[in-house]
């Protein structure tokens, strides 16, 4: 994963996180603006979500954000 990509997904995890509580759900829309502005990135997150770790739409952002850190087992 890409450092801006990996860096993206664990700021708005915590900002999430911060004002909405640990059980905040998050979809891997939640790190890109609404307009499609850089597909290559959007197509890595989807790969990374629903290939590699076969997510639901909607997880929980501190589940997203220890994946992103290689704790999957939290």
């Amino acid at each position: 994963m890409q450092k801006v990509l990996k860096d993206k997904i664990i700021e708005v995890c915590d900002k999430k996180i911060a004002t909405k509580g640990e059980n905040v759900g998050v979809s891997f829309y939640a790190f890109f603006k609404n307009k499609n502005d850089n597909p290559e990135l959007l197509m890595e997150a989807a790969t990374w979500w629903i290939k590699r770790h076969k997510l639901d739409h909607f997880e929980k952002a501190t589940k997203i954000k220890n994946l992103v850190n290689g704790n999957s087992n939290k």
